[in-house]
Order: structure tokens, then C-alpha cells, then sequence
């Protein structure tokens, strides 16, 4: 798609913060205790004064009014720059469901606190429950003018951040499992809620929650009870477009930055990159990564215009193919550039350890295969 003159713009004003604050491992380091934290709690208070957060979100609930197209281009600069807020895409897609089913009051708060940079998180998985969303176990009993929840959710992004997370429960069983399943916004500090670090190899990110007796308002549903798993299909849908937008930001980086390396880098009296075996490799890697950036914006587009019921299949593909593609992008990198690939100084391994993980949340992608084949009539 043709870029506006503003969209243009806006892009470079994005990369220009980016370059200005995180673009070397110093700067990311004294933003982020070492490299020790995946969300730097000063870029946020910063973007949101910038008003660039919530960009894409109504303008009524404190959002920027823009469309998704412009959404996407701070996801993909955010990523490309290795800005750290991890966690805003968390609060991206949560807030997609509650655009469409909250309350006035849901809207009012969620969407302003994401604008003002404070986080909201989604939380839908369990320990038996992940690629099959529908099997949830976590019960919500209805108490009077409240529920009780109790059990466990897990894989649960930026909670331990979060002022509310949106929390997937089972509040009656059907006979179909699809059935009796039921959205809550769920405040952080409910007494009753205990969160735990899942460590992985990633600065803290995700969370398990347990839930002992956790007393939730019946104000606090979102959208309708036993309604959730028709709730959930269009914010699925954007968040496999976000996941997507931002794996190509990441993918355009680690091209970046082996390029820069293979430039410089000599062996056998001459750069590395003037190797046709080395050209060939990254010559095909821009190609992807070409294509997934036409690809993530012609989905925003159609979302801009009205058409983001007709996503669904698209969105899968993009994030099949995006995921995979900055994962191939990253372990490239790392391999062209040799040792210094491992070696912190030089910041691969971090794209590394960050790139991984996409291909597996956000709904892994042999589900995204499925939903594709699906709506080839397979």
C-alpha cells in the first residue's frame, strides 16, 4: 500500500526516538536494569506524553484516533528500535475486546490507562488449556452480586504489570465446551490472586496466577455471561496481526544489523559480504521480510476500512509467516556474524532469545495452520 505523506512521517519520528534512546546495548541496559526487565517504565511514561500510544484506539476513551495502519507502524518502529514495552502489545489486545463488548466504564478505563502508559494484560491460558482455549477449567461461581473465581491460570503476559487482567473463565458447562465461558476484568491487587514468575529465557514476561476464593464483581464482566468464546474471535484476530507487525519490525532489525557486520566484517582479505554464498542468504531474507510488510499492512488497511470481520484467515497467515520469518532472520544473523552472534555486546542473542518465542503464543502456529486450512474448506 502507498503510505500518506503523515504516515511517512510519523515513521521517521518513531525511528528517531528509537535511534535517539535504545539504540545501543548501553542505553537498552540503563533502561532496563541491566537487561534484566522487558518493559522500561520511563518509555512508557514518554511515548504515552508523545500521545503514540493507543494511537489506533477512539479518541473519546483516550485514544489517538488514528487507524490500524498507524497502529501498525508504531509496532513495527517500537520492535525495530528494541524499545522496551513488551508489555504494550499485551494492553493492545486486550483492549480490542473490550472495545467491542465492554461497558462505557470498561472502555473509559482500560483504553485511558493504555493511552497514559499503564498496562493492561489478557490472560486465557491454563495448564491444560492452551492451543484448546475452550477446555478452560478456572470456575467462576456466581456469589450474590459477585463471582468467585478459583483455580490457575498460566502463560499469563505482563500481569505482574498490569492494573487489570482480562481473564477467561468457565461460568457454567454446556454441551458443547465452547459453551459457558465468560470474560472478567480482574484488577491485579484482588486479594485472593497470587502471581508467580515463569522464568524463562527472556526477561520476566510471563506469569502463573492462582486464584483462591478471588471475589470479582458481577459489574466486572465483559460482554456477556457464557458469551466469551464470541467475544474472543475478532481480538484473536488483531492480535495475530499485531504479533505479525511487530515479528517484521524485529526481522527488518536483525537484516539491518547484519548487514552493517558482514560490511565491515573481513576474512580472507576481503568483507564477508562480498561472499556470494553470504549475499545470496540475506538477498532471499529481504525478500521475506519484504512481503510480510506489504502483507501485516494490507491487513491493516482492511481493517481501516471497515473489512476486519473478513481477517481472520489472513491474520493467521500473517502471523504463520512473520513468526517464522523473524525467527529465520535472527538465527541467520547470529550465524553470519559467528561468535560475536553469541556475545551480548553485539545484541544478537537478545533479538535471539526474543524471536523464538512468537511462533508459539498468541496461538502457535500449527494452530495458524489449521485456521488457514479451515478456511480453504480442508
Amino acid at each position: 500500500m502507498r503510505f500518506t505523506p503523515e504516515q511517512d512521517e510519523f515513521r521517521r519520528e518513531i525511528r528517531r526516538f528509537a535511534d535517539t534512546h535504545c539504540k545501543t546495548m548501553s542505553q537498552r541496559d540503563a533502561l532496563t536494569e541491566g537487561g534484566t526487565l522487558a518493559n522500561a517504565p520511563e518509555m512508557f511514561r514518554k511515548l504515552a506524553d508523545l500521545g503514540w500510544f493507543a494511537v489506533s484506539l477512539p479518541e473519546e476513551y483516550g485514544g489517538g484516533g488514528a487507524g490500524m495502519v498507524e497502529e501498525c507502524i508504531f509496532l513495527e518502529e517500537t520492535a525495530r528500535g528494541l524499545v522496551p514495552i513488551k508489555a504494550y502489545s499485551t494492553g493492545l489486545t486486550a483492549v480490542q475486546t473490550y472495545l467491542k463488548y465492554g461497558t462505557e466504564d470498561q472502555k473509559k478505563k482500560i483504553v485511558t490507562n493504555l493511552a497514559e502508559g499503564r498496562i493492561e494484560a489478557i490472560s486465557l491460558s491454563e495448564p491444560g488449556s492452551g492451543s484448546d482455549l475452550a477446555s478452560v477449567r478456572l470456575k467462576a461461581t456466581k456469589d450474590g452480586d459477585d463471582y468467585i473465581l478459583n483455580g490457575q491460570k498460566t502463560w499469563c503476559s505482563a500481569a505482574h504489570v498490569a492494573e487489570h487482567m482480562l481473564v477467561l473463565a468457565r461460568t457454567s458447562t454446556g454441551e458443547r465446551k465452547h459453551q459457558g465461558l465468560t470474560l472478567f476484568m480482574v484488577p491485579r491487587d484482588t486479594p485472593g490472586i497470587e502471581m508467580r514468575e515463569i522464568v524463562t529465557m527472556e526477561p520476566r514476561t510471563v506469569n502463573d496466577v492462582f486464584y483462591s476464593d478471588a471475589r470479582i464483581p458481577a459489574a466486572n464482566i465483559v460482554g456477556q455471561v457464557d458469551g466469551a468464546w464470541r467475544h474472543l474471535t475478532r481480538g484473536l484476530a488483531v492480535e495475530r496481526l499485531i504479533i505479525a507487525t511487530m515479528s517484521t519490525g524485529a526481522a527488518v532489525r536483525a537484516l539491518d544489523d547484519v548487514l552493517a557486520y558482514v560490511k565491515e566484517r573481513e576474512q580472507f582479505g576481503r568483507s564477508i559480504g562480498s561472499f556470494q554464498a553470504v549475499q545470496h542468504r540475506l538477498a532471499e531474507l529481504a525478500t521475506e521480510i519484504a512481503f510480510c510488510r506489504a502483507f501485516v499492512y494490507e491487513i491493516a488497511d482492511k481493517i481501516d476500512h471497515g473489512l476486519e470481520e473478513s481477517i481472520n484467515a489472513e491474520a493467521a497467515m500473517a502471523k504463520l509467516k512473520c513468526t517464522e520469518v523473524a525467527k529465520k532472520a535472527v538465527l541467520e544473523a547470529m550465524q553470519l556474524m559467528g561468535g560475536y552472534g553469541f556475545a551480548r555486546e553485539y545484541g544478537m542473542e537478545e533479538q535471539v532469545r526474543f524471536n523464538l518465542a512468537p511462533t508459539i503464543y498468541g496461538g502457535a502456529n500449527e494452530v495458524q495452520k489449521d485456521i488457514i486450512a479451515k478456511s480453504l474448506g480442508l
